[in-house]
């Protein structure tokens, strides 16, 4: 007959309740208050962070923004119009992130990092927060080395540094896009990355500048973000940050 002491007995319970605690995972749910424009209102998700992905129950995700005492303010990543009112929600513990990897250049990409030039998927083992913090200034290399945009007027008179932030302001139809366009093929053998961001254009837009880009070989160096006119305000918001 095998005996067992007390002090085994309870190491194995405490074992047990360690392996059981490992095992189950709570999860942090909620219920939908109302939806609409976009904004969904949340009751409960007491533990959700800012900017967390959250899930709905027919598969829409949102981001958690606007964190009050009673409720979580909740932008929609999608048209929502499935979503009804007391439907539940459960967090994901992720906060909003994208990958990332060479693999994007010469890709069209929507806000969440998808591709949507039919080219099949992107590989990637790594990702980076949508809003990252920017290194700070002792971080930062010197603006050293000089950015020819091709055009002569511009390199002309305005020193255009590598890094350096510049803005293109202008009414429409008076050659914004052209400028930022010739920027991008004036940069072949330059060991320059391009991103163009195009937020609110009509996809038959888009489908030119890439079109441009590809016949001058610009698309190797290139990644091009797109949210046309028709896609969710969110994804639009979002366009830039990825």
């Amino acid at each position: 007959m095998v005996t067992i002491r007390a002090d085994e007995i309870s190491n194995i319970i405490r074992e047990r309740i360690e392996q059981y605690n490992r095992e189950v995972k709570v999860l942090n749910t909620g219920t939908v208050l109302q939806v609409g424009d976009g904004i969904a209102r949340i009751y409960g998700l007491d533990e959700v962070m800012a900017g967390e992905l959250v899930e709905f129950e027919e598969g829409t995700i949102g981001i958690a923004l606007n964190l009050e005492s009673n409720n979580v303010g909740v932008v929609l990543m999608g048209d929502g119009l499935m979503i009804q009112e007391g439907s539940s929600v459960k967090a994901t513990g992720r906060i909003a992130q994208i990958p990332v990897s060479e693999a994007f250049l010469g890709r069209v990409i929507n806000a969440l990092a998808k591709p949507i030039d039919g080219r099949g998927e992107i590989s990637s083992s790594e990702s980076r927060l949508i809003e990252s913090p920017a290194p700070g200034i002792i971080l930062r290399c010197f603006v050293y080395e000089p950015l020819q945009t091709g055009l002569i007027a511009i390199d002309s008179m305005i020193p255009i540094g590598r890094g350096q932030r510049e803005l293109v302001i202008g009414d429409r139809q008076t050659g914004k896009t052209a400028v930022a366009i010739d920027t991008i093929l004036n940069q072949q053998g330059q060991n320059v990355v391009c991103v163009y961001v195009a937020i609110g254009q009509k996809a038959s837009s888009v489908a030119q500048v890439v079109t441009a880009l590809q016949e001058m070989g610009a698309m190797e160096y290139t990644i091009v973000v797109a949210e046309t006119a028709d896609s969710p305000a969110t994804l639009q918001y979002l366009a830039p940050y990825t």
